[in-house]
């Protein structure tokens, strides 16, 4: 069995993902036609909330996560960037945060589906009234966690089945149906229809309307997260230091016109007092299409949109946990969820990620309160995902400094300045976002009690999953210290950090300029006892192609390597 997975385990890398693939890949992490309604209570002023969320958040993690998969291109994304910057432990956090907040963002969602099953059929007022008046709601749910369970078995397939979902789903299901929008809007107002916000540009300006602004400008900033989750996937990639720097430029670019577009369509047809968070999407389909005496057209987009959901589905399946089996077989994880199957995949991890997401499903929906329970739960999301970004911000600046002259194909511009710039708008962003979470909202008495009672409950998850992710590491080093690394697969791709490679304890400061792919080139796998040394200090000549894809890394690893000459 073993010697079958070891010959079948490389099949995946004889397929590589497209710019296009990944570009939408990221996309669907970020931006979709659902997310517009949100925004659109607040008119054209919310063009100015996405640009500023953009230019904040976006531009920060997007420069950062570039430069880092860049210098750092192995496999396990967040993992590799954080152990090498700050150490295993912290890196390990990450993933956990990471598939933590996945799991629930899916748990959490599912009991909304039943509301809007209606708006699959062409009766559009029999699914008006259904939404305000639901029934049936459990075992319509039940429907979608059966659909979500083949999902997950499609996700499970490989990395080209699931990027040619996201591929597919995103253009079919956003982009198409947002292109006739535009068309469908500019007909509405030819026919002397009036727009239900104002359009002058002094409502491009933010008005203040106390907290209830700040909290809104941390929403978009959140909305702008996720674009680091497909690094999972940089080893599929055939120049991953050119594509995926590109990849994350293409996607803001998309999401920015997906979030903009989208929301301004969704505020020019229904007025801001009668926008629904669930139907204004359905209900902006409909009249549009009832412009070209076509109102079951709305169908036919809420198909479409469908296609979109299930591209999230596989991506959020597929990222958090393919980048936490990676890490897992090198001992951070019981033997009994490191299986890979044929394609490559962490099967079982997906599916136990399954079953975490329908029993977050059925809590939630059958919880009494579900309402505080669900608002506290959502805030300890967003609270430990910006944590998330701080620590990477944190690796980012210090390998600039421990690792300064590791080669990179992309470097955030401007140098120490620019930097430190982007470090402190990420970090001062993701600050702000997380003081805001902890601002109780006005509902808070009638559902939790009191805002004293919320936030120490919020402080108090925030810290018992922290605990439980260094709690795991810190298991894991004690077990395989005390049974000879038996949670380690000496079978795992997964190369270790450089500062093992270099014999020392922990990151520090190096002068090293060997590329981090010729270091790892012929090396045992994380967890297993190093093969090759490489002194912290060494500066070589590098060859002109070394990091192109048809370079013999294990001709210039050869001749870099320190103990080369005792071989």
């Amino acid at each position: 069995m073993d010697k079958k997975t070891n010959v079948q385990a490389p099949k995946p890398q004889k397929y590589f993902m497209s710019t296009l693939a990944l570009t939408m890949l990221n996309v669907v992490m970020i931006a979709g036609l659902a997310n517009d309604p949100q925004q659109a209570f607040y008119g054209l002023s919310s063009v100015t909330y996405f640009i500023i969320g953009f230019i904040l958040f976006f531009i920060p993690t997007a420069l950062v996560s570039a430069e880092l998969a860049s210098g750092w291109p192995q496999r396990g994304g967040i993992f590799r960037w954080v152990g090498e910057g700050i150490g295993k432990g912290w890196a390990f956090t990450c993933l956990i945060i990471l598939w933590f907040q996945s799991t629930f963002n899916l748990g959490a969602g599912m009991p909304n589906f039943a509301a809007t099953i209606m708006f699959f059929t062409p009766h559009y007022h029999a699914a008006i009234n259904f939404l305000q008046h639901p029934q049936h709601e459990l075992l319509i749910m039940c429907g979608f966690i059966a659909l979500f369970w083949f999902v997950t078995w499609l996700a499970a397939r490989g990395t080209k089945t699931f990027s040619n979902i996201a591929k597919y789903g995103v253009i079919i299901g956003t982009f198409i149906p947002l292109a006739i929008m535009v068309i469908l809007v500019i007909v509405w107002l030819c026919q002397g229809h009036t727009p239900a916000m104002p359009t002058h540009a002094k409502d491009l300006l933010p008005q203040w309307n106390g907290m209830g602004t700040l909290a809104l400008v941390a929403g978009v900033l959140f909305s702008w997260a996720g674009i680091d989750m497909n690094a999972a996937h940089i080893k599929e990639l055939k120049h991953p230091e050119k594509q995926y720097p590109i990849s994350i430029l293409f996607a803001g670019i998309l999401a920015l016109i997906i979030f903009v577009v989208g929301t301004l369509i969704i505020a020019t047809i229904i007025p801001a007092s009668k926008i629904n968070i669930l139907d204004a999407l359905f209900v902006t389909f409909h009249d549009l299409g009832a412009t070209i005496h076509a109102p079951w057209l709305y169908m036919l987009f809420i198909y479409a949109n469908f296609l979109v959901m299930i591209a999230m589905w596989t991506t959020n399946l597929a990222g958090p946990s393919l980048m936490l089996g990676q890490a897992g077989q090198s001992g951070l994880l019981p033997k009994w969820l490191q299986n890979y199957n044929k394609h490559g995949m962490p099967s079982r991890m997906m599916y136990f990620q399954a079953i975490c997401v329908t029993a977050i499903a059925f809590m939630v929906k059958l919880l009494p309160n579900v309402e505080g329970f669900f608002v506290m739960i959502t805030q300890t999301i967003t609270i430990l995902y910006l944590l998330y970004y701080i620590i990477m911000f944190v690796a980012f600046i210090r390998l600039r400094y421990t690792q300064q002259n590791r080669p990179r194909s992309f470097k955030v511009p401007g140098g120490k300045f620019g930097a430190w710039l982007i470090t402190i708008v990420g970090i001062a962003s993701s600050v702000f976002g997380i003081a805001l979470a902890f601002y109780p909202p006005a509902q808070v008495k009638k559902e939790v009690g009191s805002g004293t009672v919320y936030d120490v409950t919020i402080a108090c998850l925030v810290g018992v999953v922290l605990l439980v992710s260094l709690g795991l590491y810190q298991l894991s080093k004690h077990h395989n210290k005390a049974h000879n690394n038996d949670w380690v697969n000496d079978q795992n791709k997964f190369a270790p950090y450089t500062w093992e490679l270099e014999g020392l304890d922990k990151p520090q400061k190096v002068e090293s300029n060997v590329p981090t792919d010729i270091m790892s080139t012929g090396q045992n796998p994380m967890g297993t006892p190093v093969k090759y040394h490489f002194d912290p200090n060494e500066h070589v000549k590098l060859p002109a192609d070394w990091d192109s894809p048809t370079a013999d890394l294990t001709k210039y690893a050869k001749e870099m390597r320190k103990d080369e000459q005792n071989d």
